[in-house]
């Protein structure tokens, strides 16, 4: 993983001086911290994107679960005048109930994720359309919430807020990820969920805390998006942002077939699309073409999976080959000469 890691940051900072060279305005300190800012707010729900797919599933639902969250977040603010914490409360533990439905339906119920969470895409999506009528939902001229606003928005010594909560969720995670037995059986998962179970590995619970851990941190980003943004409208808040999750984990090392990945890669690679957003901008690219760019970069990103995974398994077998040749030779070799020594005091024998 570390190779992927460090080709994955040279080519960061290659596209970035490129940029750099395109438009000097691309290292200007303001461009920088927008960029900061947007890398947090994507960041966040990416890290469980990338959880989820280390166990070898995969969440389509986060764009809508946003849609549905941000509506019920700003009813709660606005209509109800629910303390700021409260509201708080209830979209992460909403974010934590969504995503525990999709573990429950996934491991006891034996469904596709790629299924439930297609389904939960259009269910959420709907059901925030419904409940507001398909109209906006927004703060207004009140200050409902001006502490979790200038803490979601704010920044400490220009640093954008969000950028340093996904540095601690980064940092959180990776222990968890890396340096725990949970983060193993994660990884054991992702590889072989047949040989885990048989290895007394509890998958169900490991593949349901997984799609919790998605769902909370998309409660978190909810929250984020929403001050970010100043309103919501539920045909098109989070609209596709499970693309860019996608996306980030894939181009960060974690393969769709499951068992790889690291934290750090998931940074990166959110960090890599945001600098190839900001280049299509300077570019002149029509924004028409964001979507383009991002199913290019996923199917390079899958297709630079692919090629790794052959390599690595030609090497496998090159390695098995060197390993198991010489032994057949020599068990060759040493069963032919006990037959020619057998035969020939036989005949010896026989003369004497």
């Amino acid at each position: 993983m570390i190779k992927k890691e460090l080709g994955l940051g040279l080519l960061l900072v290659v596209i970035a001086a490129i940029t750099g060279a395109i438009n000097p305005a691309f290292l200007s300190l303001v461009n920088l911290l927008n960029m900061a800012n947007l890398i947090g707010l994507f960041g966040v729900f990416a890290l469980g994107e990338g959880l989820v797919i280390i166990t070898g599933g995969i969440d389509l639902s986060l764009g809508s679960m946003f849609a549905l969250l941000g509506v019920v977040f700003v009813d709660l603010l606005t209509t109800y005048e629910v303390p700021w914490p409260i509201a708080l409360l209830a979209v992460l533990l909403g974010g934590l109930a969504l995503g525990g439905i999709q573990g429950f339906l996934i491991t006891r119920l034996k469904m596709q994720p790629f299924i439930v969470t297609l389904c939960g895409l259009l269910i959420y999506r709907g059901a925030a359309r419904y409940y507001t009528t398909d109209s906006t939902r927004g703060f207004g001229y009140g200050d409902e919430a001006g502490t979790l606003s200038d803490i979601a928005s704010g920044n400490v010594a220009g640093v954008p807020n969000t950028f340093i909560l996904l540095i601690i969720l980064a940092l959180i995670l990776g222990v968890l990820l890396h340096r725990s037995v949970y983060g193993r059986w994660l990884y054991a998962v992702g590889k072989n969920e047949e040989a885990a179970r048989f290895s007394g590995i509890n998958t169900n619970i490991v593949i349901a805390t997984a799609y919790i851990v998605s769902g909370g941190l998309a409660g978190v980003s909810t929250v984020l998006f929403v001050f970010y943004t100043n309103s919501v409208s539920p045909s098109s808040f989070g609209n596709f942002y499970e693309l860019y999750a996608i996306a980030a984990a894939v181009l960060g090392g974690c393969s769709l077939r499951g068992g790889e990945g690291s934290i750090l890669g998931i940074v990166l690679g959110t960090a890599l699309l945001q600098v190839l957003q900001n280049l299509v901008n300077i570019l002149g690219i029509p924004n028409s073409l964001n979507f383009a760019v991002m199913g290019t970069v996923i199917l390079l990103g899958v297709l630079a999976d692919h090629q790794l995974q052959a390599r690595r398994r030609r090497k496998m077998a090159l390695a098995g080959l060197a390993r198991t040749t010489p032994r057949s030779i020599l068990e060759k070799q040493q069963g032919a000469a006990p037959r020619s020594a057998d035969a020939l005091p036989a005949r010896t024998g026989d003369q004497a």
